[in-house]
Parts: C-alpha cells; structure tokens; sequence
C-alpha cells in the first residue's frame, strides 16, 4: 500500500488507515524506531506483561524459592550479623 507523506506544521505525517491500526492493535500512543532505514510504528510495550503467567509455572514447578534460604550461613553472618 502506498500512501502520501502529509504536512504537519514543521513536520511530516502519514495516514494509517483504521483497518490497518485495528491489525496492530494500536490506541492513542504508538512507539516508532527506525532500524537499517526502514520506519517501525508499534503499540507501547508492556514492561510486566507476562509476569502473572510467568510466576504462575514458576510456582508449579517449584522454581520460586528465595535463593538467600537454600545458601547456608556464613560465619559471619551466624557471629557478627546484628540487626538494628
């Protein structure tokens, strides 16, 4: 699809037609990047979307113990070690 680069103020603006923005899944704030000159609009990532499912296997599969309750003291921490 071919489209038109439109004057915006200073600047330059392209129409993206709704079926197309429906596709992607974009709303009101989009992110663009540009890699080996070619232009990327993409919906905001989501830095924590995941994390629920993610945490979820990690409890059935037991991975999600503190790592501090499996090392054993240090003598230092036994001897010296005093909480305030």
């Amino acid at each position: 699809m071919k489209t038109t680069l439109i004057p915006i103020g200073n600047s330059r603006g392209v129409r993206i037609p709704k079926p197309l923005i429906e596709q992607c899944g974009l709303a009101d704030q989009v992110e663009i990047e540009v890699r080996d000159r070619v232009i990327y609009i993409s919906a905001p990532r989501r830095p924590r979307a995941g994390w629920g499912a993610a945490f979820e296997k990690m409890a059935r599969e037991g991975d999600d113990k503190l790592l501090d309750a499996q090392t054993p003291f240090s003598r230092w921490d036994e001897e010296q070690w005093q909480w305030k």
